[in-house]
């Protein structure tokens, strides 16, 4: 064989490699209104960045006439490529061979990916369309899940980690991106469940269709397992480059910030009537995070779950920024147990990363009864007590309106080392609201009185001294819990010119194995 022989064959094992399954396969793909697995490469990283590893690389099962079907590549497209120009790991399953099943070459293939990009500290996103472990190969790919399992353990708060979930993504193939730190779903075409629809109908007699048991909406609403949900693939592939502007590459570097047009010193008068007058009237929330970061580009993670709590991204004066905010349009603002997971989740991996915290309080408290107590609202709302507590990175908080009883402490208090706390002149920080401690201080004092009315004016009476007391910032900053009281409309400057004073923190924690949150 000559030299231009060898260099036709390889031109035609590539071309047969990027065929996949073959083209009825890849027809099949297309009629569901799905992408390949080349297509999504294509789209998610910059043009022409792309370099591929493993190719050439077969399954070695010959079990059940299984040698007799070879596919190049063997149902993974893996390698390393850019977004904005820095270097991410990113690996596809195809569906167009064996159904993206998951083989031991197939693992290895992925773990090859995800230790390149442990090595040099870069993200790795994988691109999910898989009918799960490939049966004919048995224990070999449950091997291989467990030895993709380990890696995302050893890279979870080390390098970031990305699942977009293209197709079906069932039983053990659920966890590899249940442990990485942000899961995207489609809505028309993507489910995850540990057991499917025809497993539960014979265990459990339940009927239920694929996407009412683990779908887009299931999943970015009930669960909370998903934290974004795109209506198409392009919308996804996008969200995740633009996810990627806001985290640096590793756990060692800082996030990049980038120039910033919207004026640092930008007033806004409407934050001056924002708070309604009536203590329990809501506002939006996003409409104050909206008007404070730059270019008024809030990148919101968990939209539609747990939504008295808000979380994301935004950048100000350049710099990317997480925000936490409670949110008064949904259950007033309460802390209960979803609302606290999705805050501690995202507080920790913004510690994780080096990413400074931004926190916006208007909170009433937690959720009181019976199904908060018995579902475990005492271990949950622990773990976004810690994970604000364990937070090394520059800490902001601005106290909008009310922060009361312990959810106050909770929502990065100046005890949790909180490094710059701001208040406008409308929060109210105490223990309780003024109706709650009337009735604890003054209970004997209003019973006694002889008619309704009367009772009625003392406890009016009594709730109007105790606001004046107690529901101002002013007793709080008196003790240096408060950092300062500052107009509404400054927030923007004066949350801004903080950061930037942040910039050089250095605080640590204990030496320690691992700390161990309340789970």
């Amino acid at each position: 064989m000559t030299n231009r022989d060898k260099l036709n064959q390889l031109i035609d094992l590539r071309v047969k490699a990027k065929l996949g399954g073959g083209e009825k396969r890849i027809a099949s793909q297309h009629a569901k209104g799905k992408y390949t697995a080349r297509e999504r490469v294509d789209m998610l990283l910059d043009e022409g960045s792309f370099e591929e590893y493993d190719m050439f690389k077969e399954h070695r099962c010959t079990n059940f006439g299984m040698e007799k079907q070879q596919f190049l590549g063997d149902g993974v497209v893996a390698g390393s490529g850019t977004i904005d120009g820095r270097v991410v790991y990113v690996f596809a399953q195809d569906f167009t061979v064996f159904g993206g099943s998951l083989s031991e070459t197939m693992a290895e293939k992925i773990c090859k990916i995800m230790d390149m990009a442990m090595k040099v500290g870069a993200p790795v996103i994988g691109l999910n369309d898989s009918g799960g472990a490939r049966i004919q190969e048995g224990i070999q790919s449950l091997g291989g899940y467990s030895e993709i399992f380990q890696r995302n353990i050893m890279a979870s708060g080390v390098v970031p980690q990305i699942s977009a979930i293209m197709g079906p993504c069932a039983g053990g193939a659920v966890y590899s991106p249940a442990l990485t730190d942000f899961i995207f779903m489609t809505q028309q075409n993507s489910y995850m469940f540990l057991t499917g629809p025809k497993v539960v109908k014979t265990v459990t007699g339940e009927d239920i269709t694929a996407d009412d048991l683990g779908g887009a909406r299931v999943h970015s609403s009930k669960s909370g397992v998903a934290h974004f949900v795109a209506e198409t693939e392009e919308e996804c592939l996008m969200n995740i480059r633009k996810l990627l502007t806001f985290i640096p590459q590793n756990n060692m570097e800082e996030p990049i910030a980038t120039s910033c047009v919207d004026s640092i010193e930008r007033n806004e008068d409407v934050l001056n009537e924002i708070i309604p007058d009536s203590a329990s009237k809501p506002y939006d929330m996003t409409n104050v995070i909206s008007l404070i970061v730059d270019d008024g580009d809030f990148f919101e993670v968990h939209k539609d779950y747990a939504k008295n709590i808000v979380v994301g991204f935004a950048k100000m004066g350049g710099m990317p920024v997480g925000v936490v905010a409670n949110q008064p349009m949904f259950l007033a603002g309460v802390l209960d147990i979803e609302a606290s997971r999705k805050g501690a989740r995202f507080v920790r991996f913004c510690d994780a990363f080096n990413i400074p915290l931004v926190t916006l309080v208007d909170v009433p408290g937690f959720l009181p009864g019976s199904t908060q107590e018995y579902g475990g609202v005492i271990a949950h709302g622990a773990k976004l007590l810690f994970a604000y507590g364990e937070a090394t990175v520059p800490k902001v908080t601005v106290t909008l309106r009310k922060s009361y009883g312990g959810a106050h402490i909770v929502m990065s208090s100046k005890q949790l080392r909180g490094d710059i706390n701001y208040a406008w002149p409308s929060a109210e920080i105490a223990v309780m609201g003024a109706e709650g401690a009337v009735e604890v201080l003054y209970a004997k004092e209003v019973v006694a009185l002889e008619t309704d009315e009367a009772k009625a004016a003392k406890a009016a009476e009594k709730k109007d001294e105790y606001n004046k007391l107690f529901a101002t910032p002013y007793q709080a900053a008196k003790y240096g819990f408060i950092d300062d009281v500052i107009e509404p409309r400054s927030t923007r400057f004066r949350v801004i010119r903080a950061l930037q004073r942040l910039q050089t923190k250095r605080e640590t924690n204990p030496l320690r194995k691992h700390c161990n949150i309340p789970l």
